[in-house]
């Protein structure tokens, strides 16, 4: 146990050094595999993993999402989302603010990224709220909080990676997001309201749009409406496997970009090359995780966990409860995928001793690790918010999300209380 413990110690150290999660971890599980075994079974344990990892039918549902995604940003559905939330509730108390999270709601579906949606929806977003005098606390705490439900919301590329490390049904999964994630959008809405009441100078409304030009906009949406129907549904009826469901996602992501013009083969080209560049790096962290959890097993650190766990008598909660607060710890130094892959390997098998079911564990785990994106001093959508932002301040964009945390831990207190929002 005492050499996991230092292993995983060292994985923290090198990522504050500014190591890359992926190598951290594969040296640390290499050196560490070959200390209680020995050299050669390392060097053997690193080339088949790496090997069957790379060959896995499964993973390949990863790239086919990323495209997906790709393809549906690159298409422009991101301002047609947002100019169709603002002509229904643009012309109320912080109507502007509430566009931003339906639209980032929407992207979400389709997209699979939190990241991603951040970027996206600011640049569509924040001009317009600018415009109308909203307080930069609420503009960018209201971008960044939206763009977390992009792990959330399936298709999600976290779903899809808790799903193969836990051997769990990635279309299981992908259901049993959509009402916390909805749910989430909802608590969202509501703190945006609180905040515009109890101040209605940092979001004042926008315009009323008429039926006609709501009907309008409305109509240009129809391609968002048609892919989530389409992936999602397919699933759900079983029309698809979920592989089969990325392809046919990417497949139908291309033929709307293309439909909607301005797509060139460069551009499909680049698409292609960072799909690849993203699917590349998720692949070394994922090789990395597996090389990590096979040193923390073959060190005993399970094994050696649940014998304290039993000797300290403690029930299932508190179980989940100290699970809950490593990873609200660990979410302030590391990003979201990094931390499911690193302590995946240790808190799924002490979840299921305590008798969790894995679907609503992993939902669970997502909605703390989204709390993670938004937390200082790493919340990974402030920075990018921030990067895309150049003239706000960090702090003003981590008081800005302050509100929606709340939100989040409600949320997150409710899925405790009741399971069955995630399994019915």
């Amino acid at each position: 146990m005492s050499a996991a413990l230092v292993g995983l110690a060292c994985i923290l150290g090198l990522a504050v050094l500014g190591v890359p999660i992926a190598f951290a971890m594969m040296l640390v599980g290499f050196i560490g595999f070959a200390t209680v075994t020995d050299w050669y079974p390392a060097m053997a344990m690193v080339g088949q993993l790496a090997y069957d990892t790379s060959l896995t039918y499964s993973l390949s549902v990863l790239p086919l999402f990323i495209l997906m995604g790709n393809f549906i940003t690159r298409a422009g559905l991101s301002d047609d989302l947002y100019r169709a939330a603002y002509a229904f509730v643009g012309h109320l108390r912080g109507g502007l603010a509430l566009s931003t999270l339906i639209s980032c709601g929407g992207f979400s579906a389709v997209s699979g990224s939190s990241l991603a949606t951040a970027a996206t929806i600011s640049r569509v977003a924040m001009p317009s709220m600018r415009r109308f005098g909203y307080a930069d606390t609420l503009a960018t705490g209201s971008i960044a909080a939206g763009g977390t439900l992009g792990i959330l919301i399936p298709p999600s590329v976290v779903l899809v990676l808790y799903g193969i490390m836990t051997n769990n049904d990635i279309g299981q999964l992908f259901i049993a997001g959509i009402v916390p994630g909805l749910l989430g959008l909802l608590l969202y809405c509501l703190t945006v309201q609180v905040i515009a009441f109890a101040n209605p100078e940092a979001g004042p409304p926008g315009d009323r749009s008429d039926w006609r030009e709501r009907l309008a906009v409305l109509r240009r949406t129809w391609g968002i409406l048609a892919l989530f129907t389409l992936v999602i549904g397919g699933i759900y009826g079983g029309l698809f496997t979920p592989t089969e469901a990325a392809g046919v996602g990417a497949a139908s992501a291309l033929l709307l970009a293309l439909a909607r013009g301005g797509l060139s083969l460069r551009d499909v080209a680049g698409i292609l090359l960072e799909s690849a560049r993203t699917t590349a790096m998720i692949f070394a962290v994922l090789i990395g995780a597996f090389m990590f959890a096979n040193f923390i097993n073959v060190a005993g650190l399970m094994r050696d966990l649940q014998t304290v766990i039993a000797a300290l008598d403690v029930g299932p909660l508190t179980v989940l409860a100290g699970i809950l607060v490593c990873y609200l710890l660990l979410g302030m130094v590391l990003e979201s995928m990094s931390m499911l892959l690193l302590t995946i390997p240790i808190f799924y098998p002490l979840a299921m001793a305590a008798g969790f079911d894995p679907i609503w564990f992993g939902i669970v785990v997502v909605v703390v690790i989204e709390i993670s994106l938004i937390t200082p001093p790493i919340g990974m959508n402030v920075f990018v918010l921030r990067a895309t932002l150049s003239d706000v301040a960090t702090t003003t964009v981590f008081r800005g999300v302050l509100p929606f945390v709340g939100a989040d831990i409600l949320r997150l207190l409710l899925l405790l209380a009741a399971p069955w929002l995630v399994l019915t």
